[in-house]
């Protein structure tokens, strides 16, 4: 007869330490996906040392992971701040531009500044302006 292997037989510490490994991995991996965005997002760094990086913590991941962190990781969170920002503020304008039409005042101002980039003539901002106030 044939011995069966029940779930009894892998004790509970064996189940944490597979599960606390598990999270451990997931998390090694989202550090490494987070750095290789990191650098590639930076603009203030040059592609030779985009590259260098690159190199560094594919080649030798945890050395390299632990080197980027300790010399880019609070330009690493001003840099996760302003994507934010950016985002939101082009969420805002979305929403601006799609809520509904803008008020009378909003159209004068979108009308003035056309006037003063010079993208319309003063003679199309009168007539628009007049248009808009009847």
């Amino acid at each position: 007869m044939e011995s069966q292997v029940l779930a009894y037989d892998y004790p509970l510490l064996g189940a944490f330490w597979t599960v606390l490994w598990i999270f451990l991995w997931v998390l090694w991996f989202m550090l490494l996906f987070r750095i290789i965005v990191d650098i590639f997002r930076d603009d203030s760094m040059s592609g030779w040392g985009k590259a260098g990086w690159l190199i560094l913590v594919l080649i030798i991941p945890f050395l390299g992971v632990l080197i980027y962190v300790i010399a880019r990781g609070k330009s690493m969170g001003r840099r996760e701040i302003e994507q934010a920002r950016e985002q939101r503020a082009m969420m805002d304008d979305y929403i601006r531009e799609t809520a509904g039409p803008r008020s009378h005042v909003d159209e004068l101002d979108r009308l003035s500044k056309l006037k003063a980039s010079g993208d319309i003539t003063p003679a199309e901002f009168e007539q628009a302006k007049a248009k808009l106030l009847q």
